[in-house]
């Protein structure tokens, strides 16, 4: 039996971003029955419990403030090493998600290392660019990161362009990588058009059905470029609402739009969040368009869920949504009128078009990003069978 410990999401059920979603596909779609998963759970008390048939276990963090995802990454690292002597396990992997512990990990791989286990880490997107973070904290996510991949024995990155960024910038330490991408639902939701909770959505946002809407579902934050999506939907021609599908961040809310005055333009509606994912799923399925504005970050899951659902997909065009997407979108830049040309065009395309448009992305998606295809490229990892 390998035993699998999973550190770094918040845990499962999935209630939060990427990182939760991914752990609750790979457990709910195993299929090497050879493979024992260990998930630590963000919590408020340290009980065990089983989903999805796997083990989980909460880790009680105090309430520290910026501090508090690292603590808890460091307590669940240690309550992985305390289980494995106890039930004196020999064949193991510790899967670390993000790179936050970097300044404390070499202790630790000692200690795994004397037990007979292997830390692999997900480095996830360039944490240390994102303009969230004050400088001294993205100076410590750079610091921190090169010391993860320093001691990682492996690096399992969900973006090519992350994997050669990794050999390139960090060629001194020989890093060890494979890619292997999130992954996506391949199906359409299970809600009618006619359902009570979709039509109420739509009536209570003010969103009409037959006059069209674009879509952006993620964080609100600067390096998603949602001043520059905003402003330019705003100088388009378009009659179509832009529906803003995310959490609450009423610093940057107030400040893009003293400049823009969007709340001014009854077509921008921000609706908060969607948290019931079949729900969400219809909603993406029902939009003209969807426009994704990620600048940061390797295999983002919003843009899968999008190519997965939405017939017309409007992309930033970086390398991170390039490979994913390929030819089943269409591309924009953050050159001023650049986005509003594109949307401008996207109104008029016509329906074998945008159809043309929706196969290759569906296809992408089937093909190279289903959770059945992404859960058997981690389990062979994960058993040394590549």
């Amino acid at each position: 039996m390998k035993h699998v410990f999973i550190i770094g999401s918040k845990g499962i059920p999935a209630k939060y971003g990427g990182f939760e979603t991914f752990v609750e596909k790979l457990t709910y779609y195993q299929a090497e029955k050879s493979i024992k998963y260990h998930i630590a759970c963000l919590s408020d008390d340290n009980r065990q419990f089983e989903y999805n048939g796997t083990r989980c276990f909460n880790v009680n963090v105090p309430n520290i403030g910026t501090a508090k995802a690292l603590y808890y990454d460091l307590a669940a690292l240690k309550r992985c090493i305390l289980y494995v002597k106890q039930n004196n396990i020999e064949n193991f992997i510790i899967y670390i998600l993000a790179c936050r512990i970097g300044p404390f990990i070499r202790h630790y791989v000692k200690q795994i290392k004397r037990l007979g286990g292997f830390i692999y880490v997900n480095p996830d997107g360039h944490e240390w660019l994102r303009t969230k973070w004050s400088p001294a904290v993205r100076k410590y996510w750079k610091y921190s990161e090169s010391l993860m991949i320093k001691h990682a024995h492996l690096l399992i990155c969900d973006s090519k362009t992350i994997e050669k960024y990794i050999q390139e910038e960090y060629s001194g330490y020989n890093p060890k990588t494979t890619f292997i991408a999130y992954g996506a639902e391949t199906r359409k939701s299970t809600l009618a058009l006619d359902d009570k909770k979709l039509l109420k959505w739509f009536t209570e946002n003010e969103i009409s059905i037959e006059r069209g809407f674009y879509i952006a579902v993620s964080r609100f934050v600067p390096e998603n470029n949602f001043e520059t999506i905003i402003r330019e939907f705003m100088i388009s021609n378009t009659k179509k609402d832009f529906v803003v599908i995310t959490g609450s961040n009423p610093v940057l809310y107030n400040a893009i739009n003293g400049r823009l005055h969007f709340d001014q333009d009854p077509r921008i509606k921000f609706v908060g969040t969607v948290y019931d994912q079949e729900l969400l799923m219809k909603i993406r399925e029902e939009a003209y368009g969807y426009v994704h504005g990620h600048s940061v970050g390797g295999t983002n899951p919003s843009l899968l869920e999008a190519l997965g659902s939405t017939d017309l997909n409007l992309i930033l065009r970086v390398g991170f949504n390039k490979e994913v997407a390929e030819e089943g979108a269409l591309y924009w830049s953050k050159e001023e009128g650049n986005l509003a040309r594109l949307i401008d065009e996207a109104d008029k395309m016509s329906v074998n078009e945008i159809n043309a448009l929706s196969e290759k992305a569906k296809k992408r998606i089937k093909d190279w990003y289903s959770w059945n295809y992404i859960v058997g490229k981690y389990e062979k990892v994960f058993l040394g069978m590549k």
